[in-house]
């Protein structure tokens, strides 16, 4: 099935273009670190992120992010440079694009409620990158502390809970009798 983009809707058109513009901005986050992207390489991750775009609910969206990732370790020796944040973002703002560009057919509006919801949820997860990478920070070339990963497991788990109940905490219901 083509899509033209008259057949979407205006908040459609602007996930959709979220869901293109997150990949490239990672990949091109490298270049403050040190190692600009070749040419191909963004061209490569632009023609995923478009495939994605088009189809926000197929498996083009994991093989995009795969494509980052693997670009980042690759051009990278260490992995927590500041522009870390920026990807960890653009990764984000990505995936919840994609997520509320998936409900419903693509010429229908996104729903204002539920993409408060998503937004939130992606406050959260971003409110937690800052914190990890200057945990990371602080703990690089540290050796290998035994309980370290046990209270990192703890903490996520806490910020998992919390997380749940403060996204799914509202009004209690009406009981009608």
């Amino acid at each position: 099935m083509t899509r033209r983009l008259g057949d979407l809707s205006t908040s459609q058109i602007v996930l959709r273009a979220l869901i293109i513009v997150g990949p490239v901005v990672a990949v091109l986050a490298t270049g403050p670190a040190g190692h600009w992207p070749p040419w191909w390489m963004v061209a490569a991750v632009l023609a995923l992120a478009s495939g994605f775009a088009a189809l926000p609910e197929s498996p083009v969206g994991v093989v995009t992010f795969l494509v980052v990732l693997a670009w980042w370790l690759l051009a990278l020796d260490d992995g927590l440079h500041t522009s870390v944040l920026v990807v960890a973002a653009a990764l984000v703002v990505t995936h919840i694009a994609a997520q509320l560009a998936s409900y419903g057919p693509a010429a229908m509006p996104v729903d204002a409620a539920l993409t408060r919801v998503w937004v939130q949820r992606g406050i959260v997860v971003l409110l937690a990158v800052p914190v990890v990478w200057g945990l990371a920070r602080l703990l690089r070339g540290d050796p290998d502390q035994p309980g370290i990963w046990v209270i990192g497991v703890a903490a996520t788990l806490a910020a998992t809970v919390a997380a749940g109940i403060v996204l799914t905490t509202g009004p209690a219901p009406v009981e009608r009798r």
